[in-house]
């Protein structure tokens, strides 16, 4: 069944079979295929508090379904007890069409993102994943849900299953049918403003924006997927990279856990793509993020240090290729750094 969620100037299709108009089919692990009952395991899942070490957080407390699946307008996200880490939540919606999740992606999939914040001191605090698979085994909802889904229950359920269902939840917060793309895709002119358009004329040309925020042939994610150093947070650590970055590969080859030290140090989250790669190339590189919904998954950037979407002027998803008389990519290796 086709659900809708409805947000300001933005129109969500859930549980549909086709892609909304201006995306892609939402790639579909073979070895996690979706269902009715999987993905209503993994809302289930993620709206459960009882995961948290003080039974307060969920995974819907930094995706909140009616913030677009962010915590906006935190700067930075709230875990347990008020802690706080050292970026902003980036939206759930239309995280399915990520090639890597975080903002350094550090995690390759939607499985295995969803392992972490559970044990991520900052986030909801538990000592080991434990927890989770004990209230499981002793809640008869869980047990007749997993039991339907995955053929197990109680004792039987592993976090495999865990992260496969909250995965199969998360593939289904598509949000596409913008106005841009009934302007762009669906060729109504009247879909955008003629203010959108001198954004969007902007946003392809002077600003050359979609160097970074791209659009395919017959569809627009607004992201490159790679990892840029435009001076967010990296520039204010000044003479300390070095020897920050050198302390940092020694921890880690130590065996530091990557996931906590980016969200427990503000210079070490700082280091971005590099406290994964281990390539000097990478350092202060975040993951360029799409512009879909933009205006309501404020602040952008990793680290909060723009709290508006002024510079966006075609609302909620922007821009495009060139005139429509090419559909091309007009622009495929060319260094953006907007004003953000």
């Amino acid at each position: 069944m086709r659900k809708y969620l409805i947000l300001p100037l933005a129109l969500i299709a859930f549980g549909s079979t086709a892609a909304p108009l201006g995306l892609p089919e939402v790639p579909i692990p073979a070895d996690n295929p979706q269902s009715d009952a999987k993905i209503a395991l993994g809302e289930k899942l993620f709206t459960d508090t009882r995961f948290s070490a003080t039974g307060e957080v969920s995974c819907s407390t930094c995706h909140d379904p009616k913030k677009a699946f962010t915590d906006s307008p935190l700067q930075v996200s709230e875990g347990i007890e008020g802690l706080t880490g050292t970026r902003n939540a980036p939206t759930v919606l239309n995280a399915a069409y990520n090639r890597t999740q975080f903002w350094d992606g550090r995690s390759p999939s939607l499985e295995d993102q969803a392992r972490h914040p559970f044990v991520n001191p900052v986030e909801m605090g538990l000592r080991d994943h434990q927890p989770i698979l004990d209230t499981i085994a002793g809640d008869d909802d869980y047990r007749q849900a997993f039991q339907e889904v995955f053929g197990k229950s109680g004792d039987q359920v592993s976090m495999d299953e865990v992260l496969r269902a909250i995965a199969a939840f998360e593939r289904t917060r598509i949000a596409g049918d913008s106005p841009f793309d009934r302007f762009w895709f669906g060729g109504d002119e009247s879909a955008l403003t003629e203010a959108q358009k001198r954004g969007f004329d902007v946003f392809m040309n002077q600003g050359r924006c979609v160097a970074c925020h791209t659009i395919e042939q017959d569809h627009a994610l607004f992201t490159d997927h790679k990892f840029h150093n435009i001076g967010v947070g990296v520039n204010d650590l000044g003479d300390k990279v070095a020897p920050l970055a050198q302390a940092f590969l020694k921890a880690k080859a130590e065996g530091i856990d990557v996931d906590v030290a980016v969200l427990s140090d503000a210079d070490t989250s700082h280091l971005g793509r590099f406290a994964v790669s281990d390539e000097l190339s990478d350092l202060g590189g975040f993951k360029t993020p799409t512009l879909r919904n933009v205006d309501l998954t404020a602040p952008t950037c990793t680290t909060a240090v723009s709290t508006t979407c002024a510079m966006w002027s075609c609302t909620t998803t922007t821009a495009a290729p060139r005139p429509r008389t090419s559909r091309s990519r007009p622009f495929s290796a060319v260094q953006c750094a907007p004003s953000i």
